[in-house]
């Protein structure tokens, strides 16, 4: 993979890609699929909801694709230990990535430690897999961004991501320059929500993001 802020070959495209299906009519069926595009493809992770993680776990076996999984997801408002015990669930079941919803009300009423303590304790039941914390860009304010970045970095997560793609809003060149800017080069911007091309997803790099969540991942790939 390329450093952040710098373009990458074609080939290196699809070791930035988070495969991703997590509509909630999704299939056992699709959800095989997608880890046989990913295998093919050498995409980075297939994402999905927890129900399919030891499916996803049992398809990539023996491959170099990762099994990712969210958690209370989209709108990251149930207490922590519920959290704590998904996050342990999915890790359990094979998981070596879990992307995690911010309590966003509690970020944008200020209350800071909150949001902190709530990261942090994921991160512990995380273990050895990477999490990811998903700020929901497109509810907050530029401080507010800033803020939850912040946060995500002093808790110990591996990435801050920009969007459920649930709220209204994805990401833009703008929010990943942003939380690239604040998190600094040791931790990872995921860029999701609307990465539906080539040029999208290239810019979404230029500007500092070093994965790219996208149920679009093959066009990405193949447009290139």
């Amino acid at each position: 993979m390329t450093t952040p802020g710098t373009r990458p070959a074609h080939a290196d495209l699809a070791s930035y890609i988070d495969h991703t299906l997590l509509k909630p009519d999704a299939r056992p069926e699709e959800v095989e699929t997608l880890c046989s595009e990913a295998v093919e493809f050498g995409f980075k992770a297939v994402c999905v909801n927890p129900i399919f993680v030891p499916l996803v776990t049992a398809c990539l076996k023996g491959s170099a694709v990762d099994p990712c999984a969210v958690i209370c997801f989209p709108f990251g408002a149930d207490p922590t230990p519920i959290k704590v015990a998904e996050a342990a669930w999915v890790v359990e079941h094979g998981a070596r990535e879990v992307d995690m919803v911010i309590p966003i009300g509690l970020l944008r009423s200020g209350e800071h430690s909150a949001v902190r303590d709530d990261i942090a304790a994921v991160k512990e039941a995380c273990g050895d897999a990477l999490l990811k914390v998903i700020i929901e860009t497109a509810l907050l304010t530029d401080a507010q961004k800033e803020t939850a970045c912040r946060l995500s970095k002093e808790a110990g997560a591996d990435f801050v991501k920009t969007s459920t793609g649930f709220a209204g809003g994805g990401a833009t060149v703008e929010d990943v320059a942003l939380m690239r800017r604040v998190v600094g080069p040791e931790m990872g911007v995921k860029a999701s929500g609307g990465v539906r091309t080539t040029e999208d997803a290239r810019r979404m790099i230029a500007a500092g993001a070093t994965r790219i969540g996208a149920s679009s991942g093959i066009a990405i790939v193949g447009a290139a």
